[in-house]
């Protein structure tokens, strides 16, 4: 069993921690007030966006939000061809004009790298530093109605950070034109956790935020949680396709095994978990080392999945040392599971799940290489990172491999 991080360490974070009313272990200090919370929440968000976005799941997972009915080859084609397609590009200019129409602020605007919609920094005259996203895709307004509705429904919530919505001048969540949408988000300060110094007790206090984040995002009813999204854990037995696009080798060798291992052994077991809204991504990317505790960031992947998605995501890009049993990343499960426990089944098919989501990002990444070899690098950031994290993990039995998460958690 992992032990939770020193006294010294969690210092730093108890007043925040107080404040939001939490403890440092994960648990809110009033629980009656969690569950009054959470009651609050079980309302639909189908109505954050401007206006609602019908969503009963068709082509995806049944109307009632269950894995029984698999993904359709369309679903699949649908989520490739976004992720196929370059995002438009954007001119500050044009984003001033968008910036002063619809919020009435003006600043200078520095535009990032990003992967489908355009992302851009807004720094306003007295400092202040804000996220400007938008789109010029059909599919851009999907996105980003679920991407609000998911920041708005976490607005209140305790034991992490998120980015705020700043409403437009209308008081919408996100604004739309003929030809282009968006919406506006403060933008957090804090160091990546992939260029953190990420130590035992660092990952267990990211798993600790992570569980939190699910704990938050579980009674969301969310528009657009069954658009395309080729991330989606229901689209990787088809993402085999994209197997000639990687180069020969022990990286070929042990996608093609963890993706027949999750085909055979791991999906058909899914449906007896806990589905629910996720974030999808919460890579070290996405994960942020605030002065207010772990933020967490960019949810244009977030959609209705397993609830230890977002688990064995964290947790594949944490896999880096050969001689631990799980990589290193039993610290940060063993945060995650003093949060939310994991069920037996839970633990015994997470490492497979690990091992195939680092086989999808491999998969996806490569592919999409060599459709944008000009932005190849930043496609493929964590690539090398996930191959590394495989070669680890495909060393283990699935005994030792369901035992070595069982040693992990509380």
């Amino acid at each position: 069993m992992v032990r939770p991080p020193s006294a010294e360490i969690a210092r730093p974070y108890q007043g925040w921690a107080q404040r939001n009313g939490c403890q440092l272990d994960g648990r809110f200090s009033d629980a009656a007030e969690h569950a009054a919370r959470s009651k609050q929440c079980e309302v639909s968000i189908l109505g954050a966006c401007n206006d609602p976005v019908p969503d009963d799941g068709e082509g995806h997972l049944d109307g009632t939000q269950s894995v029984g009915t698999p993904l359709t080859e369309a679903y699949f084609r649908a989520a490739a061809a976004i992720l196929a397609t370059k995002p438009s590009p954007a001119e500050a200019r044009v984003l001033g004009e968008l910036l002063l129409h619809h919020y009435g602020l003006t600043g200078t605007i520095r535009v990032l790298s990003s992967e489908i919609e355009c992302t851009a920094e807004v720094t306003l005259s007295n400092g202040d530093r804000l996220i400007l996203k938008t789109s010029a895709q059909p599919e851009g307004r999907d996105s980003f109605c679920f991407q609000v509705a998911a920041l708005a429904g976490l607005e209140g919530t305790c034991g992490f950070a998120a980015p705020h919505i700043v409403r437009t001048g209308s008081g919408t969540l996100m604004f739309e034109e003929e030809d282009v949408c968006g919406y506006l988000q403060t933008r957090l300060s804090g160091v990546p956790l992939h260029q953190a110094n990420a130590t035992p007790d660092v990952l267990y206090r990211v798993g600790q935020a992570l569980g939190r984040l699910n704990l938050a995002l579980e009674p969301l009813t969310l528009p657009a949680v069954h658009r395309p999204v080729l991330w989606h854990v229901g689209c990787w037995p088809r993402l085999m396709e994209l197997e000639k696009h990687l180069p020969t080798g022990a990286v070929a060798d042990s996608v093609r095994l963890a993706m027949s291992n999750y085909v055979e052994l791991i999906e058909p077991q899914l449906r007896e978990i806990g589905w629910q809204v996720t974030h999808n991504d919460p890579s070290p990317f996405n994960t942020l080392l605030t002065d207010n505790g772990v933020a967490f960031i960019d949810f244009g992947d977030g959609c209705w999945g397993p609830r230890i998605q977002d688990l064995a995501i964290a947790a594949s890009h944490m896999v880096t040392d050969p001689s631990l049993a799980l990589g290193g990343a039993e610290n940060l499960i063993a945060g995650y599971a003093s949060v939310l426990p994991l069920s037996a089944l839970e633990a015994n098919l997470l490492v497979g799940l690990i091992k195939a989501r680092q086989s999808a990002l491999i998969l996806i990444n490569y592919w999409r290489a060599g459709l944008f070899p000009a932005e190849a690098a930043y496609i493929k950031k964590n690539v090398a990172r996930a191959e590394r994290g495989l070669a680890i993990l495909s060393a283990l039995g699935v005994g030792d491999a369901e035992m070595a998460v069982h040693r992990a958690v509380p």
